[in-house]
């Protein structure tokens, strides 16, 4: 495959053709191994613009992952459910190296094929992995038995760059599966990357590829909505405030409880629910001793009546940091933690967020309005 390089030197662009993107290498990280997104190492070394040309592949370098399936788009336009029959095989779209194949948390077993061409493309709710990590595979290699879950059986099938996922297709024709002949323009811009369609020497900008396609700064920079699925958020950005605790007061209910009262022991650690930047901490009314963090996409979490705060107003926190112990500081009749959650300023019941029983995030997308409003819909593909 030729691929050609961008790249701005005082302000004139020049154009570099190989003869070949770098082949994938066959060893990957532990983290490469167990994360679904993770940016590809040096796909932008050498520029911040790469050109990826699928009209020079032959046939037999393109496979559609299950030929007979009827694929519908889902997921905000960003994967593709490819319904089938019980027992069919998922096929490599690509040749590449298997990165990743393991089960993953709300996703069932996971196949993710990094390619010679810079995509990857991942293979969700399998029934059986049929390849292990640091496996090449060709084009049509059968790499997985499609699963079922909700009384349908299909592949939850998705292409990234770098890490975020893509339209596909960008890539491909849903109805007919056939691949389309074009040549994709990707640009890395600060922590994102933009895909755009050449034509000729022109690129139809019109589709953008953003991790998750929305800036988690200013999720309404384009529109008055958008959707945010929470199987998307990878563990290690994420942690349940309490792990271990049980639920002792539910959010709302008869007295209109703000948050959700959650126990344990005294002292224990309490931890950053997302990353996040600290905008309070300190004694605060009947809350005792308080911590108030802002994340991404609008949120806000609220910890209350800790014994002992660790964390200060601007410090900068990850999601399962140690942030406080717990407590019975303001009005509480108990050492517990009172943990609440914030959209756009406006409070919200935060098992909308979390499973308390499992500890976890919900399994479902969310739909959330500028005006603060919250919908949630469950991901019936989801696996807890």
């Amino acid at each position: 495959m030729k691929l050609n390089l961008k790249y701005n030197l005082f302000g004139v662009l020049f154009v570099v053709t190989t003869s070949a993107f770098a082949p994938a290498n066959n060893t990957f990280t532990a983290a490469e191994q167990q994360q679904i997104s993770i940016a590809t190492p040096d796909l932008f070394s050498r520029s911040n613009a790469i050109s990826i040309d699928l009209g020079i592949l032959n046939d037999n370098e393109y496979s559609f992952p299950l030929p007979v399936g009827k694929a519908e788009l889902t997921d905000n336009r960003q994967a593709l459910d490819i319904k089938t029959k019980e027992g069919d095989v998922v096929k490599a779209m690509f040749a590449g190296v298997v990165r990743l194949s393991r089960n993953v948390n709300g996703y069932g077993n996971v196949i993710v094929i990094r390619h010679d061409n810079g995509l990857e493309t991942v293979y969700a709710n399998n029934a059986q992995n049929l390849v292990k990590v640091g496996q090449k595979v060709s084009a049509g290699r059968s790499i997985a038995i499609v699963g079922s879950e909700g009384g349908k059986t299909y592949c939850k099938f998705s292409i990234m760059v770098n890490g975020g996922r893509i339209n596909p297709e960008t890539v491909l024709e849903v109805r007919s599966h056939k691949l389309r002949k074009q040549t994709l323009l990707c640009t890395k811009n600060g922590r994102y990357v933009d895909v755009a369609v050449k034509d000729g020497n022109k690129a139809n900008t019109n589709k953008k590829s953003k991790k998750n396609d929305i800036d988690p700064e200013n999720p309404f920079e384009n529109a008055n909505t958008f959707k945010l699925n929470l199987a998307d958020i990878e563990k290690e950005q994420w942690a349940y405030p309490l792990p271990g605790s049980h639920v002792i007061s539910p959010y709302g209910g008869a007295r209109h409880h703000s948050g959700v009262d959650i126990k344990t022991k005294p002292n224990d650690n309490i931890l950053a629910a997302f990353d996040g930047v600290v905008t309070m901490s300190g004694p605060f009314s009947g809350y005792g001793n308080c911590i108030r963090i802002k994340h991404k996409y609008g949120f806000e979490t609220l910890y209350s009546h800790q014994s002992k705060n660790f964390v200060k107003p601007g410090d900068r926190v990850k999601a399962g940091q140690v942030i406080g112990l717990t407590g019975r500081t303001g009005r509480a009749t108990t050492e517990h933690l009172h943990f609440e959650v914030f959209f756009q300023g406006r409070r919200m019941n935060p098992a909308v967020v979390f499973d308390h029983a499992n500890k976890s995030l919900q399994q479902v997308t969310l739909t959330l309005s500028k005006n603060g409003s919250v919908k949630s819909e469950h991901n019936y593909y989801a696996r807890k």
